[in-house]
């Protein structure tokens, strides 16, 4: 294996929500961040506030030449029509590609059970990897805080459902919202139609 290869870590936040896009974060070390992301952990177990910290930090040392981030997202629309999973995969070829990722040049470390396209030679699948890789941990809180502002943008757009505060999720809520109004452009119906079933049998 080549002994120069750059470090990229993948991870994706957006799974579970029943309303919003799916996000894939990357970073890509092109030297070593030294101390520069000491105690960084897993976007979950981050404040909000401390993930922005954070994400000042990945914009400071990209401007500085140490890194690469990028975030790639998929529609709602479109996790209704091709699923989850195949949305997921679809994100992170194109964070990738957004990286300008030389599969020759990267060793890829991915959260969880996501997998890079074959092309990528050197890549490994990390369970919990983003409690245990900084490049992980790094590629959750920028696809975590980029997804949050869009939500917050949608709450803009679609007023009365609460994105701002629950980013989608299908919190107690949330639900609640939807009855109300019924499902916006942004909602996943594949998402809701799981919901609704689980109501039904929660009322027999």
């Amino acid at each position: 294996m080549n002994e120069m290869l750059y470090t990229v870590g993948i991870d994706e936040v957006g799974r579970g929500p029943v309303a919003g896009p799916v996000a894939v974060g990357g970073v890509i070390f092109f030297r070593d961040p030294k101390d520069s992301f000491a105690g960084v952990r897993d976007s979950k177990k981050t404040s909000p506030q401390k993930r922005r910290a954070w994400l000042e930090i990945l914009d400071r040392e990209k401007g500085s030449g140490n890194l690469d981030y990028a975030v790639s997202f998929v529609s709602a629309s479109s996790i209704d029509l091709y699923g989850i999973a195949v949305c997921i995969e679809k994100a992170v070829a194109r964070t990738l590609a957004k990286l300008s990722c030389n599969p020759e040049d990267v060793r890829i470390l991915l959260d969880g059970g996501l997998r890079a396209p074959k092309k990528y030679f050197y890549q490994k699948t990390i369970i919990r990897g983003d409690e245990t890789e900084q490049a992980i941990a790094l590629a959750s809180i920028a696809a975590k805080v980029e997804r949050d502002a869009r939500m917050e943008r949608y709450a803009l757009k679609y007023p009365g459902y609460g994105f701002e505060f629950h980013k989608g999720y299908g919190t107690l809520d949330h639900r609640r919202m939807i009855r109300r109004y019924g499902p916006s452009d942004i909602h996943r119906r594949t998402f809701l139609r799981k919901i609704y079933a689980n109501q039904k049998k929660t009322k027999k």
